[in-house]
């Protein structure tokens, strides 16, 4: 029987605030009820990991079932190089339709992305343009709005772009970053679609993402019970500001912001209940992989950040994954060790898809229940470049004090269902027993020295284990000016 797939990256989501991780003091399953469905009836993945702690190196491994040294795409080089093979392209060759939207700016063409996309939309436009209007759609106050609409209306093609701030402005709901838009998009692709292909979708929600404005009715239920809704939205959300320490959140503060957090991760999950009943609608839900993950998380005050960068902690490492439909059934799966990549040859196992070339390629390990493969003992993440640079945060905040200065380096990890080893380029070395609450707090090294030898001699045996990509950090794409403006309202330049 041919099979569908169904990608769906929440983006920004870690295990920590969903109803799916393995801690039993998690959130209630009716926080995020489709979610909680399909991990009862398809397999949850308890101890899923990503590769890197964002979003472009992250997608890079979950397209190409490599590891951010091999695939190149980070921080020191952002663009994905057209050499590796991607999961699109091998559907695409193997006679799927293939169908992309993302709602985020480095998951497009511009970055490396759509390569192997029959269709690729931006789901933040009502008109395919290269011409991005989102940062006046962001612009909270009207006279901003006005500022920046005089500013970038002639970039591009004038009446596309008056026609996309419309859209955004006039029909998006309250709250929506995209998310309600991809559900509308993707529904009337299969209402209207007469091709007899099996298709490969791949969304991208980017709700979680910080800013946190979700919906007033999914946020209340997650805001303490003394708390309005505005004086959540209140609580400044500028991450790269509080990691310098330009300002301070309090623990009232944080707990209001995840509370935000916890109501966009609802809001997805609505929009997650709407694709399946479209699914269902058309008659393609039993023949469809249904896969939801997140491909990275976020701290919110943990660690001493705000957002997701300059760390390898677990709350950027562990993301939910569910999967739903063929051989995945049964429940929750809590003691596997899985990591984003290895979606590339399960997904090549669960379909029947042939490409010697991928799986050549590809890093990973299946866990489709019939592949038969030995499940690992650890899993390793990378951290290659700083992001934004030292020089970007300069260029913004000014002389930087010497702790933000320390977070120019390069970081890789190694964790097993024990202990967590991480390594920076200027010699830094932690380990935490990621058993004890609350977790990665207390720093073990000195105490488990043996330990962490031979961790470190595991970590430097997987790097020397495979070829690393040479990238020339001078080649970097040329971003529009948009898009540039773009990924700064998202706090990534």
């Amino acid at each position: 029987m041919t099979i569908n797939v169904a990608l769906v990256v929440l983006d920004t989501a870690r295990a920590l605030d969903t109803p799916v991780g393995p801690d039993p003091e998690g959130p209630d399953p009716e926080a995020m009820p489709t979610l909680s469905e399909l991990a009862i009836a398809g397999t949850a993945y308890g101890r899923a990991f990503a590769t890197a702690p964002w979003t472009l190196p992250s997608h890079a491994s979950l397209f190409t079932g490599t590891y951010p040294s091999r695939h190149g795409a980070h921080g020191g080089h952002t663009y994905l190089d057209a050499d590796h093979r991607l999961l699109a392209e091998s559907f695409a060759d193997s006679g799927y339709e293939t169908i992309g939207v993302t709602n985020n700016t480095w998951i497009t063409e511009e970055f490396g992305f759509a390569r192997g996309f029959e269709t690729f939309w931006k789901g933040w436009q009502y008109w395919q343009s290269d011409s991005d209007m989102g940062r006046v759609v962001r612009a909270s106050e009207r006279t901003e709005k006005l500022r920046r609409m005089a500013v970038d209306l002639f970039d591009g093609n004038p009446l596309v772009n008056a026609v996309n701030v419309a859209y955004s402005e006039l029909f998006q709901p309250t709250g929506d970053d995209g998310a309600a838009r991809t559900t509308d998009r993707i529904d009337g692709w299969l209402r209207g679609r007469d091709d007899d292909r099996p298709f490969f979708l791949f969304a991208n929600l980017i709700e979680p993402h910080i800013e946190y404005r979700p919906p007033r009715e999914f946020a209340e239920p997650f805001l303490p019970a003394d708390a309005s809704y505005e004086e959540a939205r209140s609580v400044r959300q500028d991450p790269r500001a509080y990691d310098v320490g330009e300002y301070e959140l309090t623990e009232r503060d944080c707990r209001l912001l995840r509370g935000l957090y916890r109501g966009e991760l609802a809001y997805v999950d609505r929009q997650l209940g709407r694709l399946r009943g479209a699914l269902r609608a058309t008659g393609e839900w039993e023949d469809t992989l249904f896969v939801i993950l997140g491909d990275h998380g976020e701290n919110v005050g943990d660690h001493g950040f705000l957002g997701h960068q300059y760390n390898l902690s677990d709350t950027l490492l562990h993301v939910p994954l569910v999967v739903h439909g063929g051989a995945f059934t049964g429940g929750p799966d809590t003691d596997r060790l899985v990591q984003l990549p290895d979606l590339v040859p399960t997904l090549l196992d669960a379909t029947g898809v042939d490409d010697p070339r991928l799986r050549e390629q590809s890093q990973a390990r299946s866990f489709h229940p019939g592949a038969g493969v030995e499940p690992r003992e650890a899993v390793f993440a990378e951290y290659a470049a700083p992001q934004p640079s030292m020089e970007r945060l300069e260029r913004r905040f000014g002389d930087l004090s010497e702790h933000v200065r320390e977070y120019d380096r390069s970081l890789r990890a190694i964790r097993t269902p024990e202990y967590k080893y991480v390594r920076g380029s200027d010699g830094h070395e932690a380990l935490y027993d990621v058993r004890t609450k609350p977790r990665e707090r207390r720093d073990c090294l000195a105490d488990r020295p043996e330990r962490a030898r031979r961790l470190r001699e595991r970590l430097d045996a997987w790097r020397d284990s495979f070829e690393h990509a040479a990238v020339d950090p001078d080649a970097d794409v040329e971003m529009t000016a948009e898009t540039e403006r773009h990924l700064e309202s998202l706090g990534y330049l």
